[in-house]
């Protein structure tokens, strides 16, 4: 990760969600002066969850639905190119094909820093058949994926909570810390009280990490409770939170064997924006 964003990616399917991701990516290429990039791409399944395009076997009816998302897009980057008021541009991209490997294509080509996903209300469903998993897609393309839904659109990440696992977190305290310069934010690290030994003694080495590199405003609590996801969600909810940075891996999941079941991962339970990383990209 580095220190300023270059280039986000909002992958667009012309649903509402897609109207609060780009709003949220919006606010964040005007505070970088960073582009943005629609990309949609084309992918219908002969069965559901059949990974197969069935656009092949119908060449013609696949170019006229081509031409229409190509003309979606371009009403879409008409939209919104008024609304970035720095030295960002919105760029457009129709692929084809099946959409995490476009999107992992496209993230390494053009070397994307952070990917925009807008949830929709009713999240169960969209985590079944939706095309594009959160964890799956931190997991191939090592970059943060920030999950914003309607309700989440606070106009500055004033407060990030940062909650601490078994290691370090040296690629998330690389963000928090420019998130907190560029919106003169607070930092949270939260740990459980359960795990004190291991979880004082990262949450000493993480303060002191961030004290070294940064002047920013750092406070350390220790949680109460035996599910990490669930406590850092209702400690974020007390002090009324703007961004949560988490990780991709079990510690972030929900409790309760539903949620087990079905993935909820933090960022999908929590109206606050949840930046999701996947555990390799700590180790950098």
């Amino acid at each position: 990760m580095q220190n300023k964003l270059y280039n986000i990616l909002v992958p667009v399917d012309f649903t509402a969600k897609n109207k609060w991701a780009i709003a949220k990516a919006i606010e964040m290429a005007n505070n970088f002066n960073c582009n943005i990039h629609l990309v949609h791409v084309v992918f219908k399944p002969v069965f559901p969850f059949f990974p197969i395009d069935a656009s092949r076997f119908t060449p013609y009816a696949s170019h006229i639905n081509m031409q229409a998302c190509r003309e979606k897009l371009t009403r879409l980057k008409a939209a919104y190119k008024n609304q970035l008021c720095g030295e960002g541009e919105i760029e457009i991209s129709l692929l084809q094909g099946q959409p995490q490997e476009q999107l992992r294509q496209y993230i390494e080509l053009y070397n994307m820093d952070m990917v925009v996903l807008g949830l929709s209300k009713f999240n169960l469903l969209q985590r079944i058949i939706s095309s594009i998993s959160i964890s799956m897609l931190a997991r191939k393309t090592n970059i943060p994926i920030l999950a914003v839904r309607s309700g989440g659109l606070v106009s500055h990440f004033k407060k990030i909570v940062l909650p601490l696992y078994n290691d370090i977190p040296v690629e998330r305290i690389k963000l928090a810390t420019m998130l907190a310069r560029s919106f003169r934010s607070t930092v949270y690290l939260v740990s459980l009280r359960s795990h004190l030994s291991n979880g004082k003694n990262i949450a000493d080495k993480t303060l002191e990490l961030v004290q070294s590199v940064s002047t920013i405003p750092v406070q350390c609590f220790l949680l109460e409770g035996k599910n990490l996801a669930k406590s850092t969600l209702d400690f974020s909810k007390r002090i009324n939170a703007d961004l949560i940075l988490g990780q991709s891996i079990k510690e972030s999941r929900l409790p309760g064997l539903w949620n087990r079941i079905t993935n909820k991962l933090l960022s999908y339970a929590s109206k606050i924006p949840v930046l999701t990383f996947d555990k390799t990209t700590e180790q950098a």
